[in-house]
């Protein structure tokens, strides 16, 4: 399961989508994200996994790896339907439990909230698959650049944001380590009830936070001794800009938008 979690890796391949500015990525993973929000029936559903396939085939990254990452967010999609099917009211009634009535409404609800956090997970992973940390970092600070005139450190929070991104495979990594080493130990993580099973990783989360504060202090010192002071009269060696390839991007992303608001 640990090793199932996709979110925050790098995949590293030449493709249309790596060769794009992280600007044009952010902006239209956000549009995409947004768009799964306005559509509201099987048509809009349906362009949206037209062009998220369109998008997976043109980055390159492998569909297995891609859908891998859904492996660990299995549970969330079962209890986001279940509560939905529930849950919801309606007007035809598909099946009476006793406890609960089923309606076709909440059906169609519960199917529509599992697609939509499918394609939330698998379209945000793509942002993160195609595009390097420094690329994000530069990307995010580019995005936020507006906010400096209200003060805000805008290359601290995305340079805070990239990190903690990047941090996730290494910790994951970090964890599966160490549960193979207590597992060898014989540790058990899987038998009992829920409090056995909270008291059994105990033996795991303290020597991960311990490998976590190490690593952040080695991250610390070593930006130390470059001499990083933070984005104040700080430079770039490549400096970011769009060329006709995200210009492309761009008019496709707006041409999904507005036939997605049609349907």
């Amino acid at each position: 399961m640990i090793r199932d979690i996709t979110i925050g890796q790098y995949y590293p391949a030449n493709s249309y989508i790596h060769n794009l500015d992280p600007r044009m990525k952010l902006l239209g993973t956000l549009a995409f994200i947004v768009s799964l929000f306005i559509a509201d029936n099987a048509e809009g559903y349906f362009i949206a996994f037209i062009f998220l396939a369109v998008v997976i085939k043109i980055s390159k990254v492998p569909i297995k790896f891609m859908l891998k990452g859904l492996k660990a967010i299995f549970i969330i999609i079962i209890l986001t339907v279940v509560l939905n099917l529930f849950f919801t009211p309606g007007k035809k009634p598909l099946l009476d439990l006793g406890f609960a009535v089923i309606y076709e409404e909440g059906l169609y609800f519960a199917a529509f909230m599992a697609i939509r956090l499918i394609f939330l997970i698998v379209g945000s992973s793509i942002l993160t698959l195609t595009t390097s940390p420094i690329q994000l970092t530069d990307g995010i600070e580019y995005a936020l650049n507006p906010l400096k005139k209200i003060k805000v450190p805008a290359h601290e929070i995305a340079m805070m944001m990239t990190i903690a991104l990047r941090f996730i495979p290494i910790l994951l990594e970090e964890t599966d380590k160490i549960m193979k080493a207590q597992m060898a130990r014989g540790a058990d993580f899987e038998s009992g009830g829920i409090v056995k099973r909270a008291k059994s990783l105990i033996p795991l989360l303290v020597p991960l936070f311990i490998s976590a504060f190490r690593r952040a202090d080695d991250l610390a010192l070593a930006m130390e001794a470059r001499c990083y002071r933070g984005g104040e009269g700080r430079t770039r060696m490549k400096q970011l800009k769009y060329a006709r390839i995200d210009l492309i991007a761009f008019i496709i992303l707006v041409i999904y938008i507005v036939i997605l608001v049609i349907l």
